[in-house]
């Protein structure tokens, strides 16, 4: 086992992908009664594809460490654990101030526990898509996708050849694009379900093998920026002419055309100089911040969003806004500092 290159700029990267989300989902709440407030919310919908960012990034971090620790001794007991100590206190910590708190604060009636089974068990997304009984955060259904992934995807890279994973990336991508038409030709809501979004990780994992290969340096920064731009200009504007859910062939193309994308932005990102704007602009001390609480903020946000609602709301779009933003950001970083960390420090026992 080799020590990974760590990209400090792709903290950045995963910032801006929570930032996009959040925006989102703060012009989805208001009011919208101007002609700006329309601009912002119709412009605020590319955050949706925060969520592509996130899935190619975990695609791409995930497969490299599991490259890197594949000839290990306890390859799948320190990759589970290690996933374990990460994932698990914040998610089911907030579920608990989900179920058991919110409800005193919100003054709401608390949910059965046949409505969260399915939250607790990582199958939110399986309900959401076939309309099972279930209520609990809404925007949990990512974090049920990547889990899956994490079941999955470790056992290919164990027992598969850098080659034959390749063709898998290939059958899961063209696999992801056939059952969206099959589901969608049935009526079913692509959107959440596990495989029809796995192509997006698939995607991020193709980009491990490309550093494999040594192709992130400064003389392939050129063919990584052509690539962005050439998948850049069909994808805006197919996404600003169809952006409704109604449209059947956006659906069925969207993710992968997204999650190109976005690997060829994260290719230009890591093959460009140190040194370039962009780069300065990723390992800024904010995004930084950012995509260390990332996690975090993308947990909390919406709750942080429903307080200053409930408890401190103003006339001022842009006043609530600053308040919903900094509450998320200060819940995110009291989770992290005083919580979170406590479990990820427990990593370096596991060898």
């Amino acid at each position: 086992m080799t020590k990974l290159t760590y990209y400090k700029n792709l903290d950045g990267v995963r910032a801006v992908a929570a930032l996009m989300v959040m925006t989102l989902h703060f012009f989805q709440g208001i009011k919208i009664d101007t002609p700006l407030l329309k601009t912002l919310f119709r412009l605020s919908y590319l955050g949706q594809t925060g969520v592509d960012l996130f899935f190619v990034l975990s695609g791409f971090l995930i497969t490299r460490i599991l490259l890197n620790s594949k000839n290990e001794q306890n390859y799948f007991r320190n990759f589970y654990t290690r996933r374990t100590l990460r994932i698990f206190p914040l998610y089911y910590l907030f579920l608990a101030i989900y179920y058991f708190i919110s409800p005193w604060i919100f003054n709401n009636e608390r949910i059965s526990f046949a409505d969260q089974i399915y939250y607790w068990i990582y199958l939110q997304n399986f309900a959401m898509t076939f309309g099972w009984s279930s209520l609990g955060p809404t925007h949990f259904w990512t974090l049920s996708i990547e889990e899956h992934f994490y079941l999955f995807w470790p056992v290919v890279i164990f027992y598969f050849s850098n080659r034959n994973v390749l063709r898998i990336i290939v059958l899961i991508i063209v696999g992801a694009i056939l059952l969206r038409i099959v589901m969608l030709a049935s009526s079913y809501n692509v959107g959440w379900f596990t495989l029809t979004n796995f192509d997006s990780l698939a995607i991020g994992a193709l980009l491990s093998l490309l550093e494999l290969k040594g192709y992130f340096k400064k003389e392939n920064a050129s063919f990584f920026k052509i690539l962005t731009v050439t998948i850049f200009i069909p994808t805006f504007f197919l996404w600003m002419l169809y952006t409704t859910e109604a449209n059947f062939a956006m659906q069925v193309i969207k993710n992968t055309l997204l999650s190109f994308f976005f690997f060829a932005l994260i290719g230009s990102i890591l093959s460009m100089n140190q040194n370039h704007s962009v780069n300065r602009f990723l390992q800024s001390t904010f995004l930084t911040h950012s995509g260390k609480i990332s996690y975090g903020l993308y947990v909390y946000h919406l709750l942080a969003f429903r307080l200053v609602g409930f408890f401190l709301n103003s006339k001022f779009w842009e006043l609530n806004m600053i308040i919903e933003f900094s509450l998320t950001y200060l819940l995110a970083t009291l989770s992290y500092y005083l919580y979170e960390v406590k479990f990820l420090n427990l990593k370096k026992y596991v060898v």
